[in-house]
């Protein structure tokens, strides 16, 4: 699917919203009334489209966004990647803070699209790309990583790669809210939200969610 073609199907199937710990940032993301919300499996599988991750404020991007936006001192000045980006909002939010660049790395094309339109309607420069970042060496002063351990081999994939990104001087975020793959060791608490969700997307009404800067 070509840029274009992208931001189309994502201006078609999603409607502007606000998340309900970030309420400055307008995002496109699904809702009961979009066209995305209602789509199966089948429907996805026919159209060779991944599952609409990027359709939705995650609580980990919530409450890196809601920490960026209330300390911007975090971000400002400092080259800053959203790892594994989504619908863009921690990277977003680091461009408000008054990073110098923002960079927002995801292997999916729509959500590559999805980052930049979010970071257009809120008028901020995000530097969004198709691709794995993971192996490629540190350019970076601040990793944000918003809900990424989700799945075993995900999270066998980035943590070595993150950890050296720490050793190699970056400060690595995750903000987890209570995902099975959490590394149990080298985390020191940085944040804590209670971030309001959905039944629908989360089975519950809220997530707590904390961030955590890795050690190497």
């Amino acid at each position: 699917m070509s840029g274009d073609a992208a931001e189309a199907f994502i201006r078609a199937h999603t409607a502007l919203g606000r998340a309900p710990l970030v309420p400055e940032l307008a995002l496109h993301l699904a809702s009961e009334i979009t066209p995305i919300w209602q789509a199966s499996e089948d429907w996805l599988r026919q159209r060779n489209i991944a599952p609409p991750f990027w359709a939705f404020a995650w609580p980990g991007g919530q409450a890196i966004a809601r920490t960026l936006l209330d300390a911007p001192s975090h971000a400002a000045g400092r080259r800053v990647l959203d790892f594994a980006a989504g619908c863009g909002i921690a990277g977003i939010a680091a461009a408000r803070a008054g990073a110098s660049c923002v960079e927002a790395a995801e292997i999916d094309a729509l959500a590559v699209a999805a980052t930049r339109l979010n970071a257009a309607e809120n008028g901020v420069r995000v530097a969004a790309g198709a691709g794995d970042v993971v192996g490629q060496p540190n350019r970076w002063d601040l990793i944000l990583c918003g809900d990424v351990c989700y799945e075993a081999p995900m999270t066998r994939h980035i943590l070595p790669w993150l950890r050296a990104m720490a050793a190699a001087g970056a400060e690595v975020w995750i903000a987890d809210p209570g995902r099975a793959y959490l590394p149990a060791e080298g985390l020191a608490q940085l944040a804590f939200y209670e971030v309001p969700t959905t039944l629908e997307l989360e089975d519950h009404v809220t997530r707590p969610t904390t961030i955590y800067r890795l050690a190497a």
